[in-house]
């Protein structure tokens, strides 16, 4: 094992959980829900998008960030860039609590940035809401299984298999066979590159040489449970969702696919669930006012039931 996945074992803060409950709420789990989390898109009019929160953590701190300023670490650890939309003291564990007491699923833990403080958080995190969480950040064949067995339901990846600008399919392949497709989330985060959407990696910093069309979606649903794709234009900014995005993953992707950025109001909620078709699902942060943002937390949960139960 490498260092990495020695100190993911070594920061565990009780004995790890094997095989977590990857729905342990009965409500959630209506024959159409299921379905659509089964990839058959016949419920998909009526089953519409639902939400799936997230936490943040950097350098061990939740945090709502720019992430499009995320740089390498320079000698000032990457502060002098970096836009921070909004920093607490409250602990990413009672904000994974906040969303089991919810009843919320398939949300996820960031981490960004690799350092020891951010991966224990996020054990923390894991361990408040076993199976109610994924993981992102940092995530290799070395240290995926040790993060499920600290309670992820999945793992979430992007650097490890679209290294140096391209995709590696050995990784990808490598990682299937260690883990299996249904812990797996592929991150798609991307942006625009003469008029495609390219995969952004490191940081959402280096271009990939893949595009996210009907094609690639296609081929990596062979290999991923679902797909997490950030609109790294407007990420952060509050400056509305990329429309055209959502439209594009709702139109192509086969598997359950989230999309982040640029969520600013309830409207923008609706304007998802239209623009992709009932098919894609949304994540917000820095709107958020239980992140310094001007929408009501509770009126987003509120939504969320309103779309489950339209799928009773």
């Amino acid at each position: 094992m490498t260092m990495l996945s020695n100190t993911v074992c070594a920061l565990s803060l009780s004995p790890p959980i094997v095989n977590p409950v990857r729905n342990p709420l009965p409500f959630l789990s209506s024959f159409c829900g299921h379905a659509r989390r089964k990839n058959f898109f016949s419920c998909s009019i009526s089953c519409v998008a639902h939400f799936h929160p997230c936490i943040d953590i950097h350098k061990g701190k939740v945090k709502q960030i720019v992430g499009s300023t995320l740089k390498d670490l320079g000698s000032d650890g990457g502060a002098t860039a970096l836009v921070t939309n909004f920093e607490t003291d409250k602990s990413p564990a009672e904000f994974a609590k906040l969303y089991k007491k919810d009843g919320l699923t398939g949300g996820h833990v960031i981490m960004l940035g690799v350092d020891v403080a951010s991966q224990f958080a996020a054990i923390e995190a894991l361990h408040a809401y076993p199976g109610g969480m994924q993981i992102g950040g940092g995530i290799s064949a070395d240290n995926a299984k040790a993060y499920l067995m600290e309670g992820a339901s999945h793992v979430i990846v992007t650097s490890y298999v679209f290294n140096d600008g391209k995709m590696d399919l050995e990784r990808l392949k490598h990682l299937v066979n260690l883990i299996g497709k249904d812990n797996l989330v592929l991150d798609l985060s991307c942006r625009k590159k003469n008029g495609k959407y390219a995969i952004v990696t490191d940081r959402w910093q280096k271009f990939s040489d893949v595009s996210v069309d009907k094609e690639t979606l296609e081929f990596l649903a062979k290999y991923a449970d679902e797909f997490l794709v950030h609109g790294v234009d407007v990420e952060g900014k509050r400056l509305g969702i990329d429309e055209d995005l959502v439209i594009l993953l709702g139109s192509y992707s086969p598997i359950p696919v989230t999309y982040a950025g640029g969520v600013t109001t309830m409207a923008d909620l609706d304007k998802i669930k239209t623009a992709g078709k009932g098919r894609v699902d949304v994540t917000v942060g820095s709107a958020l006012d239980i992140f310094g943002g001007d929408l009501a937390y509770n009126d987003v949960v509120a939504w969320h039931k309103k779309q489950l139960m339209i799928c009773q």
